[in-house]
């Protein structure tokens, strides 16, 4: 973890870097993705995913699909199965 991360967290206020590609709007899990993936360690729902992505869990299942889907072809290239 990131130590930005690590002194929000331990400071316990949310990440005020709205430039840094970790943030997340999303003031539960203090504006950071990195202090979510720790929160959340055995995974999430995509119920849960959804509001922290400002979307449906709906989209979030197709955005999920596209990239399983992307990530099949890509291994399919390389280790020709």
């Amino acid at each position: 973890m990131r130590e930005c991360a690590k002194l929000c967290k331990k400071l316990d206020v949310s990440c005020p870097n709205t430039d840094c590609r970790m943030y997340l709007d999303y003031e539960e899990d203090l504006n950071c993705t990195l202090v979510t993936v720790d929160k959340y360690e055995n995974g999430m729902t995509l119920r849960e995913i959804a509001p922290r992505l400002g979307v449906s869990h709906v989209r979030v299942k197709q955005i999920e699909e596209k990239l399983l889907q992307k990530v099949r072809k890509r291994f399919n290239k390389e280790f020709g199965e």
